[in-house]
């Protein structure tokens, strides 16, 4: 799952956690101010169709979102996430107010009583045991929260959470209306289903030459710049450009961990391997920390079908007390002892009554909430209880005595799991245990009453003690790459030299192309540095403070060193000849093909005697679709298919037809009916209606697209 999914998961509790605050609006009669008071130079971002976003909106935004997150977040994707969450805001608040669309205080007070609330007020008031919108639960809030807010209804907090949470949950609400609005505005006369619906319903019989381009040799015809420019000229909406970007080419310089370094990691596990063997299981987590092992010690039994070591067949046949090592794990060497071997069963169900004295809060830190006496007290209570009822009452003393979130609404039940699941005392104690067991374990949670309801299968099953240390680059590694890469800047000063003293150390740049100047990630085509350019924004903003031909220092991205040299600066508008050829270059060769073919090829007025002036056999294609996307033996030739249904020319020889693949001259034979494809008429009429109401969900980029919008963020990051 990657970050920003991440994010927008996490957003949904903070959208619960500060209902409080949303409230104070809903009071207050004010959904949401527009534009941002105190606007300078030197605080806007960005902006979009003239409208300024504010350098302070998006760091509370950024700052919300850290807030809310139990893990780090990679600051260059937040800036990303936060920068598009903030255009799609402006844009969308700007075509709703064109369109005049609102979302007023009694919209809001009738969709919180109803089956269809606002999606961020849903997800507060839902019954976690039903799945259930609660709606008297809603109103009770509302009337509570009420009273408390009047009394302090301009808080700076407040403030924040309307510019950071509230603005862009009632803009939420506003989308849908407007994506009612373009739903409602698909429409299909009925005019042209008749006619798409007669079209879909033909087919044509065709003879055809083909002369593919492959006959005239690539090296045989030249694509100037003065072509590739003539191309995107005539295709100018299809290459515009509206930021600059920028191109660099580059080399690489190895600093990952050599045969040196793997070898030291091998003999510190060989030195460590008597100490290991002497270790007890009882020692054994405090000897691995104090190695720091990459490995924790799992001071319990895990099935033979658990085990997913790279060695396991080799670990089987290990006796108590016996180790085997050191092997290659990942990125690791690792020594592994044998401490115990049992027969246990496969999987267990059981039981379990939690009393806790630890609670991890929102941000995963532990925070002690009993002392480990009060913990056995209330469990003993439980018990009592649920001795008392023969255990009928189990169910219900669990939903009141229990701190498992994971269980105590199921009765305490997990169903069966295999080893390894569950903490090392519980994992202990419900495999090496009988069916109908009972027992009161302790584990770093706190107290459980466990029971163990049944069992299933049985195979061998170890305790195993592994020590691992990782192959790291070694300080005189790094050095070394380091100096290679600067013997190589210090004899490089320009494009030419740039590739004499690559091919001269063997390396061939690669390219890395597109690159924009708020971007913080860099595409390439060197399947190597995909994962390793994932963190480019410094390597970014050397780009975009220096100019063509200039070298750059040695950048470090992941175990490799970058010399790059800025080979191209395309200006928003049309881009250069350097950067269009690789997405042109085929096309424009085509066409001179097309022309020479033409020129040279194609005689007769007959597809027969064009067929042999070319001395290419006239073919034939049967029952040709008009639907259909494909042509048998040629593919997607849609030129060729439409004038296959050109009535103007039926039973002569087309003009030659430039296509994809080659020059082809046709003569159609016939337009026939066939049975009626993909139903009626009205069936086809609705069904493509459907599809039209689907595809508005793009709406939102294409007014992205459109959208004049000015990125600052350079300035700031």
């Amino acid at each position: 799952m990657s970050v920003i999914q991440k994010i927008q998961q996490r957003q949904k509790w903070v959208f619960g956690a500060i209902a409080l605050a949303l409230i104070l609006f809903i009071v207050q009669e004010k959904f949401y101010n527009k534009g941002s008071s105190g606007l300078g130079p030197d605080t806007v971002i960005g902006k979009v169709n003239g409208e300024s976003i504010d350098h302070t909106d998006f760091t509370a935004q950024e700052d919300l979102i850290k807030q809310s997150q139990q893990q780090e977040i990679d600051e260059n994707q937040l800036q990303g996430y936060v920068w598009q969450n903030l255009v799609n805001t402006a844009i969308m608040n700007q075509e709703v107010d064109k369109a005049g669309l609102s979302y007023t205080n009694k919209e809001f007070g009738e969709a919180i009583v109803s089956n269809n609330p606002p999606d961020w007020f849903r997800q507060q008031f839902t019954n976690q045991q039903t799945g259930a919108y609660d709606v008297q639960a809603a109103n009770n809030y509302v009337a509570q929260v009420s009273q408390q807010l009047k009394r302090n209804p301009g808080s700076q907090q407040a403030q924040m959470f309307q510019k950071a949470v509230l603005d862009p949950a009632v803009s939420g609400e506003l989308s849908k209306k407007y994506q009612s609005l373009i739903a409602g505005a698909v429409y299909i006369p009925k005019w042209m289903a008749d006619k798409t619906a007669a079209d879909n319903s033909t087919i044509a019989n065709i003879s055809y030459v083909d002369v593919p381009y492959s006959t005239i040799a690539d090296s045989t015809v030249k694509v100037s710049d003065d072509d590739i420019n003539d191309f995107v000229k005539r295709h100018a909406a299809q290459f515009e450009q509206k930021e600059e970007t920028r191109q660099v080419a580059y080399i690489t310089f190895n600093a990952s961990a050599s045969a040196q370094d793997t070898a030291s990691v091998q003999a510190q596990l060989t030195v460590l391997k008597g100490e290991f063997s002497g270790t007890s299981a009882a020692d054994m987590k405090p000897f691995l920390e104090q190695k720091s092992s990459t490995l924790p010690f799992y001071n319990s039994y895990l099935s033979k079908s658990q085990i997913q070591q790279p060695v396991k067949d080799s670990l089987f046949k290990l006796q108590p007390g016996q180790i085997y090592g050191p092997y290659k794990d990942g990125g690791s060497f690792v020594l592994a002892k044998m401490i115990d071997i049992k027969q246990l069963p496969d999987s267990v169900r059981v039981r379990h009554i939690l009393v806790a004295t630890l609670q991890q809060d929102q941000q995963g830190q532990s925070q002690r909430i009993r002392d480990d006496s009060s913990a056995l007290k209330r469990l003993d209570s439980a018990i009592a209880l649920v001795n008392a009822t023969g255990g009928k009452g189990f169910d219900s003393i669990c939903a009141k005595y229990s701190d498992d979130p994971g269980s105590k609404d199921k009765g305490g039940i997990y169903d069966y799991f295999p080893t390894g699941k569950m903490v090392e005392p519980f994992n202990d104690f419900v495999f090496t245990g009988k069916k109908g067991d009972k027992k009161t374990v302790q584990t770093a949670y706190g107290y459980h009453y466990v029971e163990i309801l049944d069992q299933k299968g049985s195979e061998p099953a170890y305790k195993i003690a592994y020590l691992g240390k990782p192959v790291t680059v070694s300080q005189q590694t790094d050095e070394n790459a380091q100096n290679d890469a600067q013997k190589f800047t210090g004899i490089t000063h320009n494009l030419k030299d740039f590739y004499a003293n690559a091919a001269k150390i063997e390396k061939a740049p690669f390219t890395a192309g597109n690159i924009k100047e708020n971007d913080y990630t860099i595409n390439s085509p060197n399947p190597g540095m995909q994962s390793n350019f994932g963190k480019s924004r410094s390597f970014v903003q050397w780009v975009y403070k220096n100019d063509v031909g200039d070298i750059s220092p040695a950048f470090r991205f992941g175990e490799k060193y970058v010399i790059a040299i800025i080979t191209g600066i395309s200006k928003p508008g049309q881009p250069s000849a350097d950067v269009a050829r690789p997405l042109v270059e085929t096309k424009v060769r085509n066409e001179k093909k097309a022309k020479i073919l033409i020129d040279t090829k194609i005689k007769g007025s007959t597809i027969e005697a064009i067929g042999q002036a070319a001395n290419i056999p006239v073919q034939k294609a049967d029952s040709v679709a008009f639907q259909s996307q494909f042509i048998p033996r040629l593919g997607q030739e849609f030129k060729v298919l439409g004038a296959a249904f050109n009535k103007q020319a039926q039973g002569k020889a087309s003009a030659p037809i430039a296509g994809d693949g080659g020059v082809f001259v046709i003569s159609a034979s016939g337009i026939a009916g066939v049975a009626p494809q993909g139903g009626s008429a009205e069936q086809q009429r609705a069904a493509a209606q459907t599809s039209l109401k689907a595809q508005q969900q793009s709406y939102l980029q294409a007014l992205i697209k459109a959208a004049n919008i000015k990125d600052y963020r350079s300035k700031f990051y």
